[in-house]
This record gives C-alpha cells, structure tokens and sequence, in this order.
C-alpha cells in the first residue's frame, strides 16, 4: 500500500496563475527574502536553527496576501510561524508587511505545500496547520484537484504533534461538506466540537478582505477544527 506521502504526491494544489509583480513587491524579495524567505532544499530542515529558538510552529498553507498571517505574528509572538504560498505578489505583499510591524518569527516557502510537508518538515514537530480558504474547485470534474483528501490530512497528521490542530475553512458550501467527510474519515484526527460539526469563527482567525468579499457575494464561511489524536 502506498504511503500517505506517496497518496499527498499525486496532489497538485494549485495552478500557478502568476500576477504581475508591482516593483514595491520586487523589492520587497529583494531586500527581505534573505530574512524572511526559505529556499527549498528537500531535506529536514533545523527550524530552531532557522528562527534562532525552540517554540512552538504553526504552518499556514496557501496565505494569499498574507494578510490573516501577519495579524498571527504581530499577536503571538511566542510562536514561530511558517508559510507557504505558491503566488509572488502575495509573498511580496507579507514580507513588506511583515518588515513594516517588525515581526521576525515568520519565515516563507514560495514552493509546494506537499514536497515541503514530505521533505522539509520533521514528523509530530508542528503545534498547528491552518488552511484558510484554499481553491474550491467547485466544477465537479476538478474535485479531484482539492487539497482536502485523505492522502493529504494522513500527511498532515504525520507532521502534526498529538494533541495539535487543524484549522480549515471555506465559503463554499459543498467543500465544508466534503472537508467534514474526509475529516471525519481520518482516524488521526478528532473532532473539536464533536463528530459532524463546524465551528465559529474562533478568535485567532480574523476576517480577512477575502472574506467580506465573499460574503457580500452571499457566500457562508465554514470553519473545522480537528485535534491530532
């Protein structure tokens, strides 16, 4: 049987449609990748190496523009956060932000979330995985191409310390359905709120720009959170 990195392999999580790169955002890989940025090497990484301590770490795949991952540095410094985003500008638009409020306990994949998770990241050595609002696919023929599927939370829940968490969310109604239904699934991963529910809004996700647009576009927001048994 195939391992559950094996499963995570054959996922491709996005299609890289690169936006144009303001030159605020140039120079901010300029002058602040070689503090911010890792470059992808495909070996275990020493993360309290790189952060220059031991403290928790919190993974956020796909932040977009950066925006909820910023608030999460400036508001918990007593972790170390690392991201991963696939688009330029949004990773352009986080470290400029992140250099502006001072933050130093995040560092950044421009990379693939799963050869990352398969290579990069020592197993049980994350306290969290957030995924906020990562591509929907909403066309049936493309459901194939969703991040959330069984293969790909048995990695996470191989990275994942027992007793972590994994935050999801979405504002599309038949993707919370099929997150529960793969979730609920996944022997390693337990309910919060109880078998079959969602949860509110808890207080460390703020409501991004993303957000609020989708909800004057009449869209609902689904958040799920499951402990690492």
């Amino acid at each position: 049987m195939d391992s559950p990195e094996v499963h995570a392999r054959r996922i491709r999580s996005f299609v890289l449609r690169e936006g144009r790169i303001t030159p605020a955002q140039q120079r901010a890989f300029d002058a602040h990748w070689p503090r911010c940025g890792l470059d992808y090497a495909g070996a275990p990484r020493d993360f309290d190496a790189v952060f220059g301590r031991r403290a928790p770490r919190v993974l956020e795949i796909g932040f977009g523009n950066g925006e909820a991952l910023a608030w999460a540095a400036a508001h918990d410094p007593a972790r170390d956060y690392l991201g991963i985003e696939v688009h330029g500008p949004g990773v352009g638009r986080l470290m400029n932000a992140l250099a502006a409020q001072g933050s130093d306990n995040v560092r950044i994949y421009k990379h693939d979330a799963v050869e990352v998770l398969e290579r990069e990241i020592a197993p049980a050595s994350l306290a969290e995985v957030r995924i906020w609002f990562p591509d929907p696919w909403p066309k049936k023929r493309h459901h194939k191409r969703r991040l959330i599927q069984p293969g790909f939370v048995a990695l996470l829940a191989a990275r994942v310390a027992p007793g972590g968490l994994l935050h999801l969310a979405t504002d599309w109604a038949d993707y919370a359905a099929h997150m529960l239904e793969v979730l609920e699934a996944a022997p390693q991963w337990r309910n919060r709120l109880g078998a079959g529910r969602y949860a509110e809004r808890p207080p460390w996700r703020i409501e991004t720009h993303f957000e609020r647009r989708g909800m004057r576009l009449g869209h609902g927001v689904w958040d799920l959170l499951y402990e690492r048994t």
